[in-house]
């Protein structure tokens, strides 16, 4: 999200959380391909166009595997714990971007091919570490989320099982929804047939 002319833009960093193992989709989605194009390859391409940076890849079912996918592998964070769920993963994450200069993280989830650039920016937009956003599609909250640095913390402490920080962001007075229907769906891909065609 920074302006390579301005110096003073706030850094907003890419979290990929890329770690199920796809049990109803019967393999890592991560693996999963659509139009040629491996599923975590194109959720990273997707943060990075945005202008996400750093970016970060949080992997854990087949991690070596979807690693070698990856154009830094560097960017790959295990969470070794990832079969607990969602949680999991996001606290990994969040922890690797500790140590980064960002004050934000926009949150991305590997299954959501619908979700592009465009929405990513759009939620993004203005963001600072005091931001809580969330796209929305058609009023339904969802995908990606962007989370301030200010409640990495908090977040990292409470997120347990597959909820991440579903219990955190409910009832929040300060959640920004930001609505993107009109740039895409917002809509997981579950099962093998819920592939768009």
């Amino acid at each position: 999200m920074a302006d390579a002319g301005s110096p003073s833009a706030t850094e907003v960093a890419g979290l990929l959380l890329a770690a199920g193992a796809g049990r109803r989709f019967g393999g890592p989605k991560a693996l999963a391909v659509l139009d040629g194009e491996p599923f975590v390859v194109r959720a990273l391409r997707v943060l990075t166009d945005a202008g996400c940076a750093p970016v970060r890849v949080v992997l854990g079912a087949s991690a070596a595997e979807v690693r070698a996918l990856l154009p830094d592998p560097e960017t790959a964070v295990v969470a070794e714990d990832w079969e607990s769920g969602m949680g999991a993963s996001l606290r990994a994450g969040l922890r690797a971007l500790t140590g980064t200069d960002a004050e934000a993280a926009v949150v991305h989830l590997v299954d959501l091919p619908g979700v592009g650039a465009d929405v990513v920016r759009r939620v993004a937009a203005g963001a600072d570490e005091s931001t809580v956003a969330r796209a929305a599609y058609e009023g339904v909250p969802g995908h990606p989320v962007v989370l301030g640095r200010r409640w990495w913390p908090e977040i990292v402490a409470g997120a347990s099982g597959d909820k991440g920080a579903r219990d955190w962001l409910k009832g929040r007075e300060d959640l920004r929804l930001v609505e993107c229907g009109d740039l895409g769906s917002g809509h997981d891909v579950d099962r093998r047939e819920d592939l768009p065609g």
